[in-house]
């Protein structure tokens, strides 16, 4: 999120009901993730993250501490331990405060063919695409009940919506938490804790760079996108920003479809 000129004012919005706000992002040291956190430390927030990238958590935090209000606090957490996030949990909220914002970003695109998956892939997958996702939102409620407000933004895709093939359970556990995204809004709105949920298409990870997106899978892409270029992490990030800050107070219920006109 960083400018090529540090000295340049941002073209973008600032929040001022996100400065000081204690925010958690699940799967925060790399990618989308890393946009995540960065964004938010920009606002001036109070960002802890959670991710198994030892190395890239590190440098994020030692790359941040520098330029933003807060430096972030890095856990080396497995989302799928659901010991270990709750108690990562208590430490974010006896250091940073109640938990106002949960972004549930983590996941795992690992390609799988429907005649490979095994009940234990099956398994695997799920808990780490969907089952930590609804146990991270009830490990922060009750630190959004004392506040009397919150906003949890979960991270689905569009996979399901094309639908994607060569992921038959990944694409599953995103339509999966559409629904969840949904049932939650109406559980905990009369406690004045909205949650929706964002789509992402295809994005320009380093990840997606790596792995997937050869010149032909891009072509493809941009072949059936309406905007013909590829969307960046940091756009994701300005999307949850809005739905975390105070602007979007109204919203929730919802799912944002950020893929340049995918689908």
């Amino acid at each position: 999120m960083t400018p090529s000129n540090p000295s340049a004012p941002s073209p973008f919005a600032t929040y001022p009901s996100l400065r000081d706000r204690t925010v958690l992002v699940t799967g925060g040291a790399s990618g989308i993730g890393a946009s995540l956190v960065e964004a938010f430390a920009e606002q001036g927030s109070r960002v802890a993250f959670f991710d198994l990238q030892q190395q890239a958590g590190e440098a994020l935090v030692e790359r941040l501490s520098s330029s933003a209000p807060h430096a972030p606090r890095f856990f080396s957490c497995d989302v799928t331990d659901l010991s270990a996030t709750r108690q990562a949990i208590a430490t974010i909220e006896q250091d940073l405060g109640d938990i106002e914002v949960l972004v549930n970003n983590a996941g795992n695109d690992t390609r799988h063919r429907l005649d490979e998956v095994t009940p234990e892939l099956w398994d695997s997958l799920m808990a780490v695409n969907l089952k930590q996702q609804f146990f991270l939102c009830q490990g922060v409620l009750p630190g959004m009940r004392r506040l009397g407000r919150g906003s949890i933004i979960n991270l689905s895709s569009i996979a399901w919506l094309i639908p994607s093939t060569g992921v038959p359970v990944y694409a599953t556990a995103k339509a999966a938490i559409v629904g969840m995204t949904r049932t939650l809004a109406h559980e905990l709105g009369p406690e004045n804790i909205r949650v929706n949920a964002v789509l992402p298409g295809a994005i320009q990870t380093e990840r997606q760079q790596r792995l997937w997106l050869t010149e032909a899978y891009t072509a493809e892409v941009l072949s059936r996108q309406a905007l013909k270029r590829l969307i960046l992490p940091d756009e994701v990030a300005r999307l949850v920003l809005f739905l975390a800050a105070d602007d979007s107070a109204a919203i929730t219920n919802q799912s944002y479809v950020i893929d340049g006109g995918f689908v």
